[in-house]
Parts: structure tokens; C-alpha cells; sequence
């Protein structure tokens, strides 16, 4: 039943009106003659507070103002994959056919298709009890990802049909249930409000590392599937790059990209080429399994605040069925501007720099939706959630960031100089941290035992040379004694022929765990054995001399992944080199 109200005053995208006493809170309503998207924020009384999410210039106060009486919600079912979507669900594909390159006002689509037809294959049996989570039957969206069609969470009765295996429509009657309701009719997708997390049996530990293929974060500083990281960094730094390389490579199930509020050209970018980069692992369209939400900084205020909650609610529906889905949000500073805007609009009173006093709770709410977990279906998935900050100045004091630490378990933060010297990914080794390397060391001891020790072997030596360079800058590099002068031979080594990624060369783009393996072990070999010969009384430049050593420096340009007979090659040469000289000294 519909609560019809009508606008009393008018302040930006919040608007109140009056005469939705019977309306409830985040209850979904249609504003002015135009029937443009808005939700209720706040209800007092006969008067509610609507946050409005489409440009409402020109609105007047007497327009009426429309309750559905029903909360912000996502339809999830078939045709999510590969779809592009702002930030309320509309498809901007089927926008742009409506009213071209700029959305006309009060637009609406459907979420999913209704023409197309989908190969329905029925799992559950007719007459069988079921309950929230179980899987009825599946649709084979792509080639890539399977949509299971579950029972919606709270619900369960008896299966009383079940359609048989053919093609539907998104709004055919595919089964139906008993419940203590009665009998209810269900098609191929169902709704699910956005700020709602979506119901699980139970929360499991992490271990399996997600492998993004960039070195520097797989080995350093590394994220478990259904974990949460942020990338913070100043203008230039490279956080919306570092974002579509983990988009691209990450070893997840199905990406869901969160575009909040950036700049259009890098949406742009991102909307051009995603859809011709083939996934490296299958060898088809990488789209097949990517969902983007375009909210950028020139579209409504309101819209970018919700986009968040749209892109973690499908997300969640995909770890239901038992995927590991990865969620990129860029950027989550501006989706917090967007709250600290409407707080004002709302005359609340203002906490640091102007953010709303609830913005640690709202940044908890939602890096808390991330998580691996055994699904109401007994199947296991996981969400997790990587967002990119923008601290003003590269200030990482700020409220957001500051905020945004207390959440996350892997902070990644870009370094401005890095970034000048065009030392990409940009990732500060010194103020970077995980605390997932407990629990993705037995992954990664599978392949090598000792890789744990030589890990930290390797951040040590990036600590002292950190040390190391104060006294440079002083006396120069010659005044160092050798042993002193391997660590900044050994930390070089690190930065440019591991650490350091060429997003645009074919073989350095991504990094196999085989392969980060390889290159760790041979350069902390390298190190360790020269420390044996310096401590012999052998000069450093003689060891510098080794022919192999050029070829350490360049193989993260000239050896495959999975070439692990190059690697071992390499590193056996290396090591008859060092033996030569060793007995050369003698």
C-alpha cells in the first residue's frame, strides 16, 4: 500500500515532506512530479527527511512525494555479470539508449533484463522441505560464473513445484513454496535491501591468501581471502592503478568495482578497458566475470553514499553461492564526503574536519561486511574488501584514514616520493603493514618451506637500509665498510628487480606465486652467500662482478611465469660463480 506526502522544504538533495506518518524508516519513495529515486533518513512524526538520489534542481515544495513501503533495495538474480551500473541499480547502458550521454531525470529501468531468456536447470525436488540458502536450481550466466538460484533468506516450507529445465523469462514462476504464510510463487531473482547484511551460518578463520600477482603485496604485505586492505595515498600516487591491477589479476572468483565518486576520466578508463582485457587464468572476456558501479564526483551527492552499500550487497549475494568475490571501492574518502555534505544538510553537529560524529561507524559497517564465511547452503565463499583512500595532501592524520585503520588488516600505504621516481606500485615498504602473515604463511610454506624466513629476512634489510641511508646522505656510500655496503646492494635488488612492477610489460604485469618464490629466494641466496664471503675477507666488488648478476636485475622482465627450469638455471650459475671466487681466494 502506497503513503502519499508532499514537500515542505527543499535543502539540496534533502528534501522534507510531510504525510508519510505511515512510512518507515529507509523506505524507498518517489519525489516530485518527476518521481525521482530518494529514501527516508529520518522520521519525525507526520514529517520525514529524504535524502533524494538524482539531480532535483528546479523541484518545488507542494510536489508530491511517494512511499513504496519498502527499504533500498538490490535485485539479484541472472544478468548481474558484466553489467554496468550507477549507483541505485540503473544500468547505464540501457540509460544511455533512453536519453543518451547525459541521464534525463526520474529515468528508470529494471535492474535485470526481462527479454532475455535463461537456461533454468532444476537441482531440489518437489515435495522436499527447503530453507533460506538452499539452491533450487542454475543458471549458467557465462562461461565463467554459475548463478544458483537459493531460496531468499527468511523463508522455508515445502516445495510444492518446481519448473522443469528450459528457458525463462526473469519474471516466470520457477518454483514455489508453503510456507506458514501460505503458498508464494518465486521467479528467477529477488530483492534484498542494501543495508542489510546478508544472513550466513557461520564465520570462518582466514588463510588462503587472495594472490593479486603484484610482489610487493603477495610476499610483503599480503591480504587473506575475506580480508580487508586500504590503499591510501596523496594525488598522483597511484591508488586508482593499483585498484585495476588488482581488478585485472586478482585471483578471485568475480570482481564487483565500486567507482565512488571519482574523476570521470578515470571511470572512463576503467568502463573503455575492462570490457576488451581477457582474464588470464580462463582466456575469456574478463568482463564475464566483473560488476562495475560508476558513481563519479558529477553525479548526485546521495548516489555516491549508497553505491557502497549496492556494491557489497551483490557481492554478497555471489559469496552465497559459494564464490570469492573481491570488492574494489575507489574512493572511499569521497564516498565519506558525501556523508560529511548530507550531514550538513541535515544541520547535525560536525565531529573532526567536518565529518559527521557517525563516520567510524558507518566505515565499521561496512569493512565488517567482508568476511569468509560457511553460507546458510553449506557451501564456503568470502567477500573481501580493498578500498582506496584519498588523504587531502597525502595527510594520512586525516579523519578518513585515521578511521579507516582501526577496520582494515592491511594497510598499503603510497608513497609520494616512490611515485615521483616512477616506482610503481607505489607501496611504502616502511609504512605498510599486514597482519595476515600468520595466516597465509602455510599457503605459502606448501611451496617453500623456508619462505616465512626469508620474507622477513628481506624486510629486514629493507629496515636497515632505511637506517643505512641517514648516514649516506652524511659521509657517501664509500665510507661504508662491505658489510654495510651488501645490505644496500641487497636492498636495491629488492626494490628494482622485486618489489618494483611493470603494468605494461607482458611478462612483469603479473607475478605467479611459483615465480615470487623463485626471484625471493634468489636474491636473499645472493645476499646470504656474499655476507659468507665479505665475513672471508672477499671485497664487494668482486662479488659485484659475477656475470649472473645483470640477469638477477632483469629477470623479472625476461622469465616467464611458471619457467621455474630458467629460475633454477639462473640461480645455479649464480651460485658456481660465487663458488669460483670463493675458491679463487684461497
Amino acid at each position: 500500500m502506497e503513503v502519499k506526502g508532499k514537500i515542505i522544504r527543499i535543502n539540496g538533495p534533502i528534501i522534507k515532506a510531510e504525510g508519510l506518518r505511515e512510512a518507515g524508516m529507509l523506505d524507498v519513495v518517489e519525489v516530485g512530479a518527476e518521481g525521482l529515486i530518494g529514501e527516508i533518513i529520518r522520521n519525525e512524526g507526520n514529517v520525514a527527511t529524504i535524502q533524494v538520489y538524482e539531480d532535483n534542481a528546479g523541484m518545488k515544495t507542494g510536489e508530491p512525494v511517494i512511499s513504496h513501503r519498502r527499504p533500498l533495495s538490490v535485485e539479484l538474480g541472472p544478468g548481474l555479470i558484466g553489467n554496468i551500473y550507477d549507483g541505485i541499480q540503473r544500468p547505464l547502458i540501457d540509460l544511455e539508449k533512453l536519453s543518451g550521454a547525459f541521464i534525463n531525470r526520474g529515468e528508470k529501468t529494471q535492474p535485470l533484463s526481462r527479454e532475455k531468456k535463461w537456461l533454468f536447470l532444476p537441482v531440489a525436488k518437489k515435495g522436499s522441505s527447503v530453507k533460506a540458502g538452499d539452491i533450487i536450481g542454475e543458471v549458467q550466466e557465462t562461461e565463467l560464473i554459475k548463478t544458483l538460484i537459493m531460496v531468499p533468506p527468511q523463508v522455508e516450507g515445502e516445495l510444492t513445484f518446481v519448473s522443469h529445465e528450459g528457458l525463462y523469462h526473469l519474471d516466470d514462476n520457477i518454483y514455489r513454496i508453503k510456507t506458514q504464510k501460505g503458498e508464494e510463487k518465486f521467479t528467477l531473482s529477488h530483492f534484498w535491501p542494501v543495508r542489510v547484511p546478508r544472513p550466513y551460518k557461520e564465520k570462518l578463520a582466514m588463510g588462503e591468501p587472495l594472490i593479486t600477482g603484484l610482489r610487493i603485496i603477495d610476499t610483503f604485505f599480503p591480504i587473506s581471502k575475506g580480508g580487508t586492505a586500504a590503499i591510501p595515498g596523496g594525488f598522483g600516487t597511484g591508488k586508482t592503478m593499483t585498484q585495476h591491477s588488482l581488478a585485472k589479476w586478482s585471483d578471485a572468483d568475480i570482481i564487483v568495482y565500486i567507482g565512488c565518486g571519482e574523476r570521470g576520466n578515470e571511470m572512463t578508463d576503467v568502463l573503455n578497458e575492462f570490457p576488451k582485457l581477457i582474464d588470464p587464468k580462463s582466456g575469456r572476456p574478463l568482463m564475464e566475470r566483473t560488476i562495475l558501479i560508476a558513481n563519479t564526483s558529477n553525479m548526485p551527492v546521495a548516489a555516491r553514499e549508497v553505491s557502497i552499500y549496492t556494491g557489497i550487497t551483490i557481492a554478497e549475494y555471489f559469496r552465497d553461492m559459494g564464490y570469492d568475490v573481491a570488492v574494489m571501492a575507489d574512493s572511499t574518502s569521497r564516498w565519506a564526503e558525501a556523508l560529511r555534505e548530507l550531514s550538513g544538510r541535515l544541520e547535525e553537529m560536525p565531529a573532526e574536519e567536518g565529518f559527521p560524529a557517525y563516520l567510524p561507524t558507518r566505515l565499521a559497517e561496512f569493512y565488517e561486511r567482508a568476511s569468509r564465511v560457511e553460507n546458510l547452503n553449506k557451501t564456503f565463499g568470502s567477500v573481501s574488501i580493498i578500498g582506496a583512500v584519498s588523504p587531502p595532501g597525502g595527510d594520512f592524520s586525516e579523519p578518513v584514514t585515521q578511521h579507516t585503520k582501526r577496520f582494515i588488516r592491511c594497510f598499503w600505504g603510497l608513497s609520494k616520493d616512490l611515485a615521483n621516481a616512477r616506482h610503481y606500485p607505489s607501496i611504502s615498504w616502511l609504512q605498510s603493514y599486514s597482519e595476515y602473515i600468520d595466516e597465509v604463511t602455510p599457503y605459502w610454506s606448501e611451496i617453500d618451506n623456508e619462505w616465512r624466513k626469508k620474507r622477513d629476512e628481506a624486510m629486514a634489510i629493507m629496515n636497515r637500509e632505511d637506517r643505512l641511508q641517514q648516514i649516506v646522505k652524511l659521509v657517501g656510500p664509500e665510507a661504508l665498510p662491505d658489510s654495510q655496503k651488501i645490505i644496500l646492494r641487497a636492498a636495491e635488488l629488492i626494490k628494482n628487480s622485486f618489489m618494483q612492477q611493470n603494468a605494461f610489460d607482458d611478462v612483469d604485469m603479473f607475478a605467479a606465486p611459483s615465480k615470487q618464490i623463485h626471484m625471493l629466494d634468489i636474491i636473499m641466496t645472493f645476499y646470504q652467500r656474499a655476507i659468507k664471503l665479505i665475513s672471508q675477507g672477499i671485497p664487494l666488488v668482486k662479488i659485484n662482478s659475477i656475470k649472473t648478476l645483470p640477469q638477477i636485475t632483469r629477470m623479472r622482465f625476461t622469465i616467464e611465469n611458471e619457467d621455474n627450469a630458467k629460475f633454477i638455471e639462473l640461480k645455479t650459475k649464480m651460485m658456481q660463480e660465487l663458488e669460483e671466487i670463493e675458491r679463487s681466494s684461497r
